[in-house]
């Protein structure tokens, strides 16, 4: 069955885990063009309630459509087994680039982050 996405989507795809601590790196992101957009990844410890004290760490996202960028923001936010460091697989979604339910096998630009800003632009 298709779906329809929106343009200005950023679209997150974890790999298959079969338990919330499982590691979830790398993470693909699939950047839908045509619009600006954002999104907000957000994680904490899996296990307890201690994200209603604030303990969590969010990372935000941004695409600039004028710009054809992604800006990965600061992390905000920490709790103890946090990853420090992450890898996004970025995925400019073309026809037959990004499409169905498996992980792009030939991401776009792979970005080893490490809690600090970073922009990202686009291929044209």
């Amino acid at each position: 069955m298709p779906l329809y996405v929106r343009a200005g989507s950023i679209i997150p795809y974890g790999p298959d885990i079969q338990y919330a601590a499982q590691s979830s790196d790398p993470i693909e992101l699939r950047v839908y063009r045509g619009a600006d957009a954002h999104f907000t990844l957000y994680e904490d410890e899996n296990d307890n309630y201690d994200y209603e004290k604030g303990v969590y760490a969010t990372i935000p996202f941004v695409w600039n459509e004028a710009e054809q960028t992604l800006t990965i923001g600061k992390r905000i936010g920490k709790f103890a087994g946090m990853m420090m460091d992450r890898t996004f697989h970025i995925v400019w979604v073309s026809p037959g680039h990004g499409a169905g339910i498996p992980n792009e096998e030939k991401p776009d630009t792979i970005v080893k982050y490490t809690g600090k800003a970073v922009t990202i632009g686009a291929a044209k």
